[in-house]
């Protein structure tokens, strides 16, 4: 697998961006020396893999950014023939204990959503894996009103958690932002807190943007072109 160094600048980064753009994943799995597999069930974050191998990013599963010396997240998106989202993103774990006193300018959320690449990749199954297209990169910060809507959601989903009732969360909570249970499997278990305050064991929960939200950001990103 051919290695590539992390960009030093974002000019850098959004011309590697530009050069994969148009390209199937077949093509640029070729170039770094990546074998593409027949489809993802077994193999989810390969698509998200072979765009931070392209693009030199170092993060990994860590909580920093992508690009933390960018302050750049890095983001690939499924998309359908229409440009629309085909799943929601995920952001980042929540934090289910010793969480008091943490707002929304020192959270994890803001810190990921503060700058973010957006990848958009051809998604629809219909497709060959090694067929599909990248698109064009999108470097998007949020605007005030987008802040203000994550903000919302965020403080409200937080509250949940903070007051223990974690048993009350579920997918329809948010309007931008949702919690949904983020682990390989049902017996994957963390520690939270119960409504008596005392500690239980429960799914691990991340925040994750929804499709509608999203799509909003491909959209106005289209419309400016």
């Amino acid at each position: 697998m051919k290695k590539i160094s992390s960009p030093l600048t974002e000019q850098a980064l959004l011309q590697r961006a530009n050069a994969i753009a148009g390209l199937t994943f077949s093509e640029l799995a070729e170039e770094l020396g990546i074998s593409v597999p027949a489809d993802l069930k077994r193999d989810k974050g390969w698509v998200g893999q072979l765009i931070e191998t392209a693009l030199g990013a170092k993060a990994g599963s860590k909580p920093e950014q992508d690009f933390a010396h960018l302050g750049i997240e890095l983001k690939t998106i499924p998309i359908n023939a229409q440009g629309y989202p085909l799943e929601t993103t995920f952001v980042s774990l929540a934090p289910l204990v010793q969480n008091s006193g943490v707002d929304w300018q020192h959270s994890h959320v803001k810190h990921k959503l503060s700058k973010v690449l957006w990848i958009p990749v051809q998604g629809e199954r219909s497709i060959p894996l090694a067929e599909r297209y990248i698109g064009q990169p999108i470097l998007w910060q949020p605007n005030p009103q987008q802040e203000q809507r994550l903000r919302q959601d965020w403080e409200e989903l937080m509250e949940y958690i903070v007051l223990g009732h974690v048993e009350k969360i579920n997918a329809t909570l948010g309007e931008v932002l949702q919690l949904r249970p983020k682990g390989a499997n049902s017996r994957a278990l963390t520690k939270g807190i119960g409504k008596h305050g005392e500690l239980i064991d429960t799914l691990p929960l991340g925040f994750y943007l929804r499709k509608a939200f999203t799509a909003e950001i491909l959209q106005n990103f289209l419309q400016a072109r």
